[in-house]
């Protein structure tokens, strides 16, 4: 009988310490659950601005930037979170708070290709060319996807392509 509760108590106790630790807010584990939640609403958001659902597009870059802004408190020093807060500032027409957080990133990785093709767009939305182009100037070597989809919207930007 002894035994019995003894091991009653330690599966009990078990039980309670491993639902702390995978309730617990532990920053890592919390940021990137964050972080990867915002991705999926982006790319959501992304399939329904390509169905021409601006409004409800609008609406899921928002939550995603509440994500990214809850990620971005307990991890100051990744360029993917501020990319993303970026991208989703200027989707929904922030274009200086995006700049403001494509900056910072830039800060922590210059040489980041997505910021670099993002901020490039953001500068062409805002009639920016000159600086668009030294983005593009920056991805020059990368052989990288971004670098032709930067120099595509640049060549093209009377019509809306970003």
């Amino acid at each position: 009988m002894k035994n019995l509760i003894i091991v009653i108590f330690s599966l009990l106790l078990s039980t309670s310490l491993f639902a702390a630790g995978s309730d617990s807010s532990s920053s890592s584990s919390s940021e990137t659950s964050l972080y990867e939640d915002a991705v999926k609403l982006v790319k959501r958001a992304g399939k329904l601005e390509k169905k021409e659902k601006t409004e409800k597009a609008k609406k899921l870059y928002s939550q995603a930037f509440v994500k990214l802004e809850k990620a971005h408190k307990s991890d100051k020093k990744n360029p993917d979170i501020l990319n993303y807060m970026g991208f989703t500032s200027r989707k929904v027409g922030n274009f200086d708070q995006a700049e403001k957080f494509y900056l910072e990133g830039l800060n922590i990785k210059p040489n980041h290709n997505g910021i670099n093709e993002y901020l490039g767009e953001l500068y062409v939305q805002t009639n920016r060319i000159d600086k668009a182009n030294e983005r593009l100037e920056v991805l020059k070597n990368c052989n990288c996807k971004e670098y032709g989809d930067l120099e595509l919207i640049i060549k093209t930007r009377g019509s809306k392509v970003y």
